[in-house]
């Protein structure tokens, strides 16, 4: 096959869990250009409302990923399905030693990913859907002061390669890109420290901070046609990050 499949997503039903910002949002703008039918979620009334007045063509939803019913209640309610991609995420960078706050991030990032996943697989098994996890550089690299974010994010590579085993039988391919560093608000800590911003754009051989928008590519590709044979890839996105 050559060639962007045209109108590959032409009506697909895509659920983009915490769409409503950053590299969701930019990944659920992507579907909807393509003509698919999109959700994304929000956790809070007042985002989920500004997400909906600003990405036109999407449903904005509240969802709280943490609470198991209100997943499978939210997913179910959609009643098909094609695509999902799972862009929740926090970080509580400096204040994840404590036992408590480790927890709670790992419940965002890594077990609401799996409540999304369990919840969707009966929607996407008819039309051997795709799951798109987002992991990141902490996927590879250890973080000293997040080290709640870095095991979410280590787990969430383990859990797509274990969800593509697991989903392959139902015709559901799963997989996941890993972003680099991407101008986001959860990064903004990041580029404000000259010193930090330095060595991250000094070990980036493209040289720049990513943008949400760089990620849609890989998404739309990875949910394509065109990556058929493709399932359990944790694909970097980074600029050549990992390469130097």
């Amino acid at each position: 096959m050559s060639g962007w499949p045209v109108g590959c997503f032409r009506d697909n039903r895509v659920l983009v869990v915490g769409g409503t910002s950053g590299i969701g949002n930019a990944i659920a703008r992507a579907f909807i250009a393509e003509g698919a039918l999109v959700t994304i979620t929000g956790v809070t009334e007042d985002e989920v409302r500004a997400a909906a007045a600003a990405t036109p063509g999407t449903e904005a939803v509240r969802l709280d990923v943490r609470d198991g019913d209100a997943v499978k209640a939210s997913v179910a309610g959609l009643g098909s399905l094609d695509h999902v991609i799972y862009a929740a995420g926090i970080i509580r960078r400096g204040q994840e030693h404590d036992p408590e706050i480790f927890e709670a991030v790992l419940d965002v990032n890594l077990n609401g990913a799996m409540r999304v996943a369990a919840a969707s697989r009966p929607l996407l098994k008819p039309g051997s859907g795709t799951i798109l996890n987002i992991a990141s550089m902490l996927s590879f690299f250890g973080g000293g002061m997040v080290p709640g974010y870095a095991a979410s994010k280590g787990g969430i590579a383990q859990l797509t390669k274990s969800l593509a085993i697991a989903y392959a039988p139902d015709g559901i391919r799963v997989n996941a890109i890993a972003p680099g560093w991407i101008a986001t608000p959860l990064t903004e800590a990041l580029r404000s420290d000259p010193v930090r911003s330095s060595a991250i754009l000094g070990r980036t051989p493209l040289g720049r901070w990513g943008l949400p928008e760089d990620m849609a590519g890989s998404a739309l590709f990875l949910a394509s046609p065109l990556a058929a044979f493709i399932t359990g890839v944790i694909l970097p996105v980074d600029g050549g990050y990992l390469a130097s």
